[in-house]
């Protein structure tokens, strides 16, 4: 019986989360390649122009004293995509608190392998590019598609252990992580120091009433409003006000689920005791004990792990899909000049970059006893998801928004180069790992 309990405990508080947040991310996935050959198809067609126009139509609040006007693609990009990076922040705070980064021994190998991931299709990026033009996109090849690629494990059903999928899911976390830092450290604009002291200042106030238990999403939509808006003026991408407000967000519940099993027995009982209302009202009682459970509940709640599952569907389901349907529509055309040394450097960068690096410094890590091979998986079936690591799509074409800005020209090459690495990147991983992962695999940890 306890041996059953403890399956049980196993089931629902490992392998539960994990395939549901496989299947949320796989869903997202089809969508994404849905939003994105959409896109492609009525950027090419009759209503081309059109499609694209739709972009840059100019939406926002401006009066005397305040001015907030921008294309409906930057409202995308800089706006809904904040919380995109918003989510993303709380799952990387997750990990790092409680999940698959919180120690260096489970954090090692993810870690490693994020590092080649990211520096070597930088490397191959830079040695091949000599354009003075181009060299602001060597952050474009570096970032990990997690909703693609788990959407190409999906596919294999339980051929794919559950291990090598929390690998693949942690380090495309740290890819995220080192994504931001790029895009915080590298593609800001000319920075108004007096402004980012502002946003700061409101931060750390955040900070602090979270530590003191005064935290409240009202208070953290009000004021990372304007944040937001702040980083905004100051010249920092406003994604980051995003990342940022993430750590602002207590991880701890209020109480135990020990003490809430405790009340809602006691709630229950009071509840049980009353009589019966032929009105369709509660009664006072029946309203009172009903109150004091929602009270309890939001108690119990930790403040991350509720808003994390409040926003991961819509970041998944609309935010996007609709970021990949705004920015996908590539004209491809003889009319419109392509840059095809860039879009070599970005597809190599992803295809060769992300697969070497990854499986280098796993093979390193692993040889040399740094980190654990994944159970139930064998070293090719790294070498697969390396394959997958190469699908970049969302955190690339928002890299490459930032990289060309300025060149606006070289921006339908970068998305093309994306595309192309991202699609071979996703079919050889997809023919790895379905070599070599056996059909009567199982997902067990």
């Amino acid at each position: 019986m306890e041996k059953k309990q403890q399956e049980s405990f196993i089931k629902d508080s490992i392998i539960t989360p994990i395939q549901k947040f496989t299947r949320i991310e796989s869903f997202s996935g089809i969508l994404l390649f849905s939003a994105t050959v959409i896109a492609l198809i009525l950027a090419n067609s009759p209503i081309g122009e059109s499609f694209n126009a739709i972009w840059e139509y100019k939406i926002g609040i401006s009066s005397k004293n305040f001015h907030l006007v921008k294309p409906l693609i930057l409202w995308i990009n800089d706006g809904l995509m904040a919380i995109f990076f918003f989510v993303i922040g709380l799952e990387i705070k997750r990990e790092l608190m409680i999940g698959e980064l919180n120690t260096f021994k489970k954090a090692s190998l993810p870690l490693i392998a994020a590092v080649g991931g990211m520096i070597v299709p930088v490397s191959i990026y830079l040695l091949f590019n000599q354009t003075p033009e181009t060299h602001s996109g060597w952050g474009i090849p570096m970032a990990t598609d997690i909703a693609f690629s788990l959407a190409i494990l999906t596919l294999l059903g339980k051929r794919v252990p559950v291990a090598l999928k929390v690998f693949l899911t942690a380090f495309a976390i740290v890819d995220d992580l080192g994504a931001v830092l790029v895009i915080a450290l590298f593609y800001s604009e000319e920075i108004k120091w007096m402004l980012l002291l502002y946003a700061m200042i409101l931060f750390v106030v955040l900070l602090i009433l979270s530590r003191k238990n005064l935290y409240s999403n009202y208070i953290l939509v009000i004021v990372g409003a304007v944040i937001w808006y702040l980083f905004l003026k100051a010249g920092i991408h406003p994604t980051i006000a995003g990342v940022l407000l993430a750590f602002t967000v207590p991880i701890s519940q209020k109480i135990d689920i020990k003490t809430y099993n405790e009340k809602l027995k006691g709630i229950v009982a009071r509840i049980a005791r009353t009589e019966d209302n032929d009105k369709p009202i509660l009664k006072d009682e029946h309203f009172d004990a009903v109150d004091q459970l929602e009270e309890w509940t939001s108690k119990v709640h930790s403040p991350l792990q509720h808003l994390e599952h409040k926003l991961h569907n819509w970041v998944a389901y609309f935010i996007m899909p609709v970021f990949a349907f705004s920015n996908s529509g590539v004209i491809i055309s003889s009319d419109f000049h392509l840059d095809f040394h860039l879009i070599g450097q970005i597809s190599g960068g992803l295809i060769l970059g992300k697969s070497i690096g990854i499986t280098l410094f796993s093979w390193i890590a692993i040889k040399f006893g740094l980190a654990a091979r994944p159970a139930g998986s064998d070293f090719k079936q790294i070498i697969g998801i390396a394959f997958l690591a190469g699908v970049g799509f969302t955190m690339s074409i928002f890299i490459a928004n930032l990289a060309f800005a300025k060149h606006f020209f070289l921006l339908d090459s970068a998305k093309l180069g994306i595309l192309v690495g991202s699609l071979i990147s996703g079919i050889v991983g997809y023919l790895i790992l379905r070599k070599y992962t056996s059909k009567d695999e199982t997902s067990k940890v």
